[in-house]
């Protein structure tokens, strides 16, 4: 076959990918009502149905959370099996959320339903604790643990196991399976190429390197990470996402001390923009659609990803974990959404018509510079460590689930994932990046199918928890 056969041939497969990823894109973003996508309100759904059927537990169970973070109960799990600890297993999960989705989404939400967009972000977020609750759990309820102390759990595991229990193997395999070829595919574009490409934008900004250097730099970092597996993972991130949060957090709080006089009118802005927003808005209904797509999006509660790194927690009790995880939408789509939000709406840079073409974090950064002239150079590392962070603990779930369909044998994903992150910085991969995020989204379709059916016995769980230490869920 020649030169031109091959471009031929190359051609026409772009073409159809193209064709493929607009089709499917377009089923998971029908907008329904004219402003919320189809699969924003099966993710909705599916954490309203958790909120109710758990009782709120996001509320009776926060304090005990806490408690079980602190270490109350280190004592008798110290010889429980699992590979990291409920700190660990919660920054890792962390490390997969708290990313450019935090600056940029936040950003997206004002920019498309005004401000308040956040308000209903910090109630999407709220409520978004309860799926977590229930996806943990369960992770840990149904976790494999290998002769060698490894440990393989997540949404593959409850859906097979937990479905078969119930009489419904054929459909728990099949929906396993497609949750893992969902969660391999999106790990290689959304999570990677994407994270890669936008903050190498960021980088950029203030230092001058090579697109190519960037690629082969946080290759090279992701290939050491990765090698030593979910403890090695599990070390790194538990101590970069509380340095990469805090980093942050006290960035934007700099910012609302300098901007103290704007603060409440930004609250009233906020509350406001979400009860009587502008007509041009596009009302309530508008408002609150962008407000919680954000919210869906940052938490990724109901796909059910978290639960593979809370699977490898060492604990006997699942409800215990599942307890841990629900603090996770607390950290990314509360306090860093808020934050951000509040930062936009104090600087005024939202109602910049000059502004109006940057993109999310791009206005972001913009608002920063406002009060901090050097912030950029801040928010640039905060911005590498959000990205790198994401890629390894995404490599781990879609490890877990490469594991789960064809074994212990994992190079080949691994080949394939750093040579995702390396062409992410040198090229606009934006095919690859919209049908990886698709995938990504749908992953909640099994996930969110089994929570359905396997919520009655998380609820028997955490009733029989509760009993046993006197606890008044």
């Amino acid at each position: 076959m020649d030169f031109l056969s091959i471009a031929l041939v190359w051609h026409r497969l772009t073409q159809i990918l193209s064709a493929g990823v607009d089709g499917l894109t377009g089923i998971l973003f029908f907008p329904l009502g004219g402003q919320l996508p189809l699969i924003v309100l099966w993710l909705l759904l599916g954490i309203l149905f958790a909120s109710l059927r758990m009782a709120f537990i996001n509320l009776r169970g926060f304090g005990h959370a806490l408690a079980i973070l602190q270490g109350k109960y280190d004592s008798e799990e110290q010889q429980d099996q699992g590979e990291v600890s409920h700190w660990q297993a919660l920054t890792t999960a962390l490390s997969g959320t708290v990313g450019l989705g935090n600056i940029a989404g936040v950003a997206i939400a004002i920019q498309m339903g005004g401000p308040g967009a956040i308000l209903w972000m910090v109630i999407g977020g709220f409520l978004s604790m309860n799926c977590k609750f229930v996806e943990c759990t369960l992770g840990q309820k149904y976790r494999t643990v290998n002769p060698d102390g490894t440990v393989l759990g997540g949404p593959m595991c409850y859906l097979k196991t937990g479905l078969t229990h119930l009489g419904y193997g054929k459909l728990g395999n099949g929906l396993s399976q497609f949750f893992c070829l969902c969660c391999i595919g999106s790990s290689l574009g959304a999570s990677s190429m994407f994270q890669v490409n936008q903050s190498y934008g960021a980088i950029a900004h203030v230092i001058a390197i090579p697109n190519w250097l960037y690629g082969i730099i946080l290759a090279v970092l992701t290939a050491i990470v990765i090698v030593g597996g979910v403890r090695r993972i599990a070390q790194v991130t538990s101590r970069l996402v509380p340095f990469m949060c805090g980093l942050y957090v006290l960035g934007s709080v700099a910012v609302l001390i300098h901007d103290a006089a704007a603060v409440p009118q930004a609250l009233k802005t906020i509350v406001e923009g979400a009860m009587h927003p502008a007509a041009g808005v596009g009302g309530i209904f508008g408002v609150m659609a962008q407000g919680l797509r954000r919210a869906a999006f940052a938490s990724e509660a109901g796909l059910g990803v978290a639960s593979i790194a809370h699977a490898a927690s060492r604990t006997h009790e699942p409800v215990r974990e599942g307890l841990v995880a629900m603090l996770e939408p607390t950290a990314d789509a509360g306090l860093i959404c808020t934050l951000t939000g509040l930062v936009l709406i104090t600087t005024g840079v939202y109602q910049d018509p000059s502004l109006a073409d940057l993109n999310g974090s791009g206005l972001t950064a913009v608002a920063f510079e406002q009060v901090i002239e050097w912030f950029p150079i801040v928010l640039a590392c905060a911005v590498l460590c959000f990205a790198f962070s994401t890629i390894i603990s995404v490599s781990y779930y879609a490890e877990s689930s490469w594991r789960y369909l064809w074994g212990e044998t994992t190079g080949f994903y691994k080949i394939m994932l750093l040579g995702s992150v390396f062409l992410g910085a040198v090229i606009n991969p934006a095919t690859v990046i919209n049908f990886s995020d698709s995938l990504f989204l749908l992953m909640s379709v099994p996930n969110l199918l089994g929570l359905y059916f396997l919520s009655g016995a998380v609820a028997a769980d955490l009733k029989h928890y509760s009993d046993r230490y006197g606890l008044s869920f």
